[in-house]
């Protein structure tokens, strides 16, 4: 693998740990329409005048748009949060070298979020089609677990002050 090569992993896997803090960050979005589906439910949104005439306000919204708003809040919620964690983990196992499958397939779920993800997304395919890299997460993948080591390995450094590009 190149210099080139691991530098792009190294600044995917940056990129990817941004997105996943990205990602956790606006998952606290919806805790707003959370809020706004508990106090419907809870009723706390002040009682109407008696009377019904044209002046009169309308009724307040029934329980069940309450729960229905707390549903849609807590599934974008965990959405949101199950990403942000799959990015994080995508952006170690691309430090690390293993996993290509994994990295890819949360580079396609990346592609969902528009620009920032689309862009990481596809550079990520980009680079992890290329012959060298696949090379280097095939190599990762038969080592045993305690010979695996992140991007400043000896022959890393041998190769580079040999072969610099």
């Amino acid at each position: 693998m190149t210099v080139i090569d691991r530098e792009h992993l190294k600044i995917l896997a940056i990129c990817h740990y941004v997105l996943g803090g990205l990602c956790a960050l606006f998952g606290f979005f919806p805790v707003v329409y959370l809020f706004v589906g508990v106090l419907i439910v809870a009723g706390d949104l002040g009682q109407p005048p008696p009377g019904n005439g044209p002046g009169a306000p309308p009724p307040p919204p029934p329980e069940a748009v309450g729960w229905l708003i707390i549903g849609f809040a807590s599934v974008m919620m965990l959405l949101f949060w199950a990403l942000a964690v799959a990015l994080i983990a995508a952006g170690r196992c691309l430090q690390r070298r293993r996993s290509r499958v994994f990295c890819m397939v949360v580079a396609g779920f990346s592609c969902l979020q528009q620009p920032l993800g689309l862009l990481l997304g596809v550079f990520t395919f980009i680079v992890l089609s290329r012959p060298k890299v696949r090379a280097a997460f095939d190599r990762n993948r038969f080592e045993p677990r305690d010979e695996r080591y992140d991007f400043d390995r000896d022959e890393d450094r041998e190769f580079d002050r040999y072969h610099h590009e």
